[in-house]
């Protein structure tokens, strides 16, 4: 029997992502699979699972570049409830090496997201969206956590990178659409001195030991200095230049709100009380969703209850 070839997401018609968003086996492509069939912008992207050969690995990573119009690929990995440690995913990586950069991850039984690849450098922001369901004691809230230009999603996750810029709901009811007023918002800003510079700097540092490392554009012992140098050299000054993340996030509130009202209304899991996603405006100007998070599936059920209880919320 020959084996069934992964279907790149904008090609799956609508029965084909209704079962993708019921697939609770790979909760990063459920999510995407939901985003896209609610006509919210996320990549197109195929998903390989644990199983699949490295020939048909191939034919998948030449199909979907052909599809995009690329000669790269972007790597994630996929596989249920995520344990601490595991591959930090979102680098790119040349078409001809895809077969065995995911062979490691699917011997290890986590299947592989291919993406059409993005820029880590010159996004123009970034922006973590969290949503709090009402509950006794405690209202229903919305957060916006947002870092400028040269960041990038992984900084909020993983990175341990404070925002540059917070805004915050109060009082969201999630099954009744309200629009805010202006006043409503909560903005503030990380005034810390020095703090700016701090934040670049860990930035620097975690392009230099994951991204840039394990993309092989540095090796060896290397730091924030060297990170800051390739960047330079190749003009993606992003990182270095006016940070206006106040005015850039206050441009997208409105969208960002409508959107996360969206999204909790067609969550799959109705006992849901905390959902995450992550959005990001590239220098396109594109903009994209990743995934939705729930925070009760997100980490492994072997993690004590008060640890599972902190990472709800991050």
């Amino acid at each position: 029997m020959a084996t069934a070839l992964p279907r790149t997401l904008h090609a799956l018609d609508a029965a084909e992502l209704a079962s993708a968003t019921k697939d609770r086996r790979w909760p990063k492509w459920q999510t995407m699979a939901l985003l896209h069939s609610l006509k919210l912008p996320v990549l197109n992207a195929c998903l390989v699972e644990p199983g699949t050969s490295p020939t048909v690995v191939g034919i998948a990573a030449r199909a979907l570049a052909a599809a995009t119009g690329k000669d790269t690929l972007m790597i994630r990995s996929d596989g249920g409830a995520e344990k601490k440690q595991y591959y930090r995913g979102g680098n790119s990586f040349p078409v001809e090496e895809i077969p065995l950069r995911a062979s490691g991850l699917l011997a290890e039984r986590r299947a592989v997201i291919l993406a059409e690849p993005t820029n880590r450098f010159t996004n123009r922001l970034t922006v973590l969206m969290r949503m709090d369901r009402p509950a006794i004691g405690r209202p229903g809230s919305l957060t916006l956590e947002a870092l400028g230009p040269g960041y990038d999603v992984a900084d909020l996750t993983r990175g341990q990178i404070l925002p540059q810029v917070s805004a915050h709901l109060d009082d969201v009811d999630f099954a009744h659409y309200q629009l805010p007023r202006w006043h409503e918002w909560k903005i503030t800003g990380d005034h810390c001195p020095g703090g700016e510079e701090a934040r670049r700097h860990r930035r620097l540092e975690r392009l230099a030991a994951q991204t840039l490392t394990d993309g092989g554009h540095l090796a060896g012992a290397v730091g924030a200095a060297h990170a800051e140098t390739w960047l330079r050299e190749r003009g993606f000054l992003h990182l270095f230049g006016p940070q206006s993340t106040r005015e850039a996030l206050a441009r997208h509130s409105r969208r960002l709100f409508e959107d996360g009202f969206f999204l909790a209304m067609s969550q799959p899991n109705r006992n849901w009380h905390c959902l995450a996603t992550a959005f990001s405006v590239f220098d396109g100007p594109r903009t994209v969703y990743w995934d939705l998070v729930d925070g009760e599936r997100k980490y492994a059920t072997t993690a004590p209850a008060a640890d599972r209880d902190k990472e709800r919320a991050a």
